[in-house]
């Protein structure tokens, strides 16, 4: 499977990371300090709730834009953690990427101290290495970019995501990748709208790519989340949960845009699938 230059650049760097973490800690005793960490939280349940969950995304910057938010130590970053969380949102997710998003995985830990909700670690995940390092520093879910990963990877990381009893996420952008994510075993599908590569969106993903998913599949729609409309418009397409990132760090008010997001995927009138 070929993938564009500019992703093959992005696995590149993203292992050059790995390869530098590596050498400060060995594969060996990451994989032995990740099997010792307490249960994971039960990722499934949060996004089973009634209604439609909202997952919130703590990033400091995007690719396109730069900075968004400035979180000037770790503890501003448990600071906004817990201020979210007691908006109702149902999960949390940190960007942990350095190069494009400004993110560390110490940022993840911070943030995961200061709530009791399940916590998703979002970056390009394409080692083994980053699955036993997301479990120590506290992440309950590791997302799979099914894209940039040949059949056999996605399988094999997947199965080491639930060897550890956390959930893999994987994320897809088009029908194909849709079969090929079923093929591996995926149970949570989260439908991105983003390109791993640019700032293009296609609001249209999750409309177009949700009739092929089984009903037994959770679904997260991500991008384009802004507002409570666009909740309820994707809890009526099908989705289980929505995340938002970019729409609520660089709110004004990031505790108040997240509530009135939650109060939509709680109402009375948004559309909820039975649990499965």
């Amino acid at each position: 499977m070929s993938t564009p230059i500019a992703v093959d650049h992005l696995i590149a760097g993203v292992l050059d990371d790995v390869a530098v973490r590596e050498a400060r800690v060995s594969f060996q005793d990451i994989k032995a300090r990740s099997r010792s960490m307490s249960e994971p939280r039960d990722v499934r349940a949060a996004l089973l709730r009634q209604g439609c969950s909202v997952i919130t995304e703590i990033k400091r910057a995007v690719p396109y834009a730069g900075e968004i938010a400035h979180l000037d130590s770790p503890e501003s970053v448990a600071q906004i953690a817990a201020q979210l969380a007691a908006t109702g949102v149902h999960l949390m997710a940190c960007q942990t990427d350095r190069r494009r998003f400004h993110g560390s995985l110490e940022d993840m830990r911070q943030a995961r101290e200061a709530i009791d909700i399940p916590m998703i670690c979002r970056d390009i995940i394409v080692d083994p290495y980053q699955i036993h390092e997301a479990r120590c520093y506290g992440a309950d879910a590791v997302p799979l970019q099914v894209e940039i990963l040949e059949q056999a990877r996605l399988e094999a990381l997947l199965d080491r995501i639930e060897s550890l009893g956390m959930t893999a996420i994987l994320e897809v952008r088009t029908c194909d990748e849709v079969d090929r994510a079923i093929k591996a075993g995926g149970s949570v599908v989260a439908i991105n709208a983003w390109s791993v590569a640019s700032d293009a969106i296609n609001r249209e993903a999750f409309s177009e790519i949700v009739p092929g998913l089984p009903e037994s599949i959770v679904r997260i729609a991500i991008g384009g989340v802004n507002s409570p409309r666009n909740v309820l418009r994707y809890a009526s397409q099908g989705a289980d949960a929505v995340l938002v990132g970019e729409a609520i760090m660089a709110a004004q008010d990031p505790a108040a845009a997240a509530r009135s997001l939650v109060a939509a995927g709680q109402h009375p009138a948004c559309p909820s699938r039975k649990s499965l």
